[in-house]
């Protein structure tokens, strides 16, 4: 039978809400007095994968509720915590969930915002892997879901806890190459579609050109209906399951861009104080209907920022690279962050930075550490949740985030450049980019 029951009704949710945003001042009293050595009740939706990882990262929590599709992950995650609740099915946890205060989501990029949406409308806090959601208007309505709840969110950019984006964002906002014009992104990655003998040679995980029409056996310890959600209806085949092969098809993912554009471009987001881009620019192959590209770029413009410029981010992966790398001026790491100012550059990638041309700054004086290092990706959430201290990556700044990498994919599959007016969610100069900013979803499947 298809899971076609809708989630329980948003009055429903909200008569059980609390209150507001980041758990700060306006936390509910009971957070405030909370110990942060007292555990929390935990309910984790997603237990393999990406989910086996972040349940690992929580397990010294209570775990009270485990959710997957998949019954053998849901099994082994249970075998691990033996009190915990039991769900297939996300929407029937939350319709008794009075002993959770936390939740946390890592299943299929599809569905993260039905299974976050409810948490945050029963007031619990909650962490999301990245990317936050599918599609650029679900990630303006989890951002201003999570405002009006007040609640402690954290979306899965695990590097922004790293002590070396930091100390770049030290550098740049500290002046050290001067104001920053322009800057660009590029990754290795190549998820997406591309010939077979660029497959081969990437060791592609699966390359396929079309939708295809036929199913292929069906894992029994899969529910197909749960795990495709508010995503369009189609037979199973293993080309779509287990991930993360189904990252490279709209349907349920954006492909690389949204999925190291979470980590990857969260540095020059931070650095440089973005948030909404005036227009977006992509290029790259004729876009194909069904399957994101394994190469492309996207040119982001932005206005100025308090006392940051107005400036530019281009967005590389797959076989794209910026002209300064191609004809070899700065060193030619396989995936990196250049940022490019009237005094230098600096080039960053996940661990390491380097002020160019390295001559110029041999007796650099590097700016004193302003931003106090993390205690934790997941450590910092879960203790914000506690005592009612903000964290990094919360909905608001994440939510942009997400939004701008999907707009990306949204200039490139309409093939033009997109004048975004941010305010209203609306590409003003191209209506055909309406239903990838809000898609339609299944029958049965409605998020609000």
């Amino acid at each position: 039978m298809k899971s076609t029951r809708p989630l329980a009704s948003r009055r429903h949710f909200l008569k059980s809400a609390t209150l507001g945003g980041l758990a700060l001042a306006g936390a509910p009293a009971f957070l405030r007095a909370r110990s942060p050595n007292e555990k929390l009740n935990l309910a984790v939706i997603g237990c393999g994968g990406r989910g086996g990882a972040n349940l690992g990262s929580v397990t010294a929590e209570n775990i009270v509720a485990l959710c997957d599709v998949n019954e053998n992950h849901l099994n082994s995650a249970g075998a691990k915590h033996t009190a915990a609740r039991k769900f297939t099915d996300y929407r029937r946890l939350f319709d008794d969930a009075k002993d959770v205060d936390a939740v946390v989501v890592s299943c299929a990029e599809h569905t993260h915002a039905f299974a976050v949406m409810p948490a945050l409308l029963l007031g619990k806090h909650v962490y999301c892997e990245k990317p936050l959601t599918h599609s650029v208007w679900e990630a303006r309505v989890i951002a201003e879901a999570a405002k009006k709840a007040k609640v402690v969110t954290q979306m899965g950019t695990q590097i922004h806890a790293g002590s070396n984006y930091r100390r770049v964002v030290e550098l740049i906002q500290s002046g050290a190459i001067g104001p920053v014009h322009e800057a660009h992104v590029w990754v290795g990655r190549a998820w997406g579609l591309q010939s077979a003998e660029a497959a081969q040679r990437n060791k592609d995980i699966v390359n396929v050109q079309n939708r295809p029409a036929e199913s292929s056996p069906m894992p029994k310890e899969l529910n197909w209906d749960l795990w495709l959600g508010p995503a369009p209806e189609r037979p199973f085949h293993s080309v779509y399951f287990p991930g993360p092969k189904w990252y490279r098809w709209w349907d349920f993912g954006g492909g690389t861009m949204s999925d190291l554009g979470s980590h990857w471009n969260d540095l020059p987001f931070w650095a440089l104080k973005l948030r909404h881009p005036l227009s977006i620019e992509a290029s790259g192959p004729p876009p194909h209907p069904e399957i994101a590209p394994a190469s492309m770029s996207a040119t982001y413009e932005y206005g100025p920022r308090g006392d940051m410029p107005a400036c530019k981010l281009t967005w590389h992966q797959g076989q794209s690279k910026p002209a300064l790398w191609t004809a070899g001026k700065i060193p030619q790491w396989g995936s990196g962050v250049l940022f490019i100012g009237s005094k230098g550059m600096v080039l960053a990638d996940y661990g390491k930075n380097i002020l160019l041309p390295e001559a110029d700054f041999k007796d650099f004086q590097r700016p004193a550490k302003t931003i106090p290092d993390s205690i934790g990706h997941h450590q910092e959430w879960l203790e914000a949740c506690k005592t009612g201290g903000p964290t990094t990556c919360n909905f608001d700044y994440s939510g942009a985030l997400t939004e701008a990498n999907h707009l990306g994919n949204v200039a490139y599959r309409v093939g033009k450049k997109i004048i975004w007016d941010a305010a209203n969610l609306t590409a003003t100069n191209c209506p055909e980019a309406a239903p990838l900013i809000r898609r339609e979803y299944r029958k049965g499947w409605k998020l609000v």
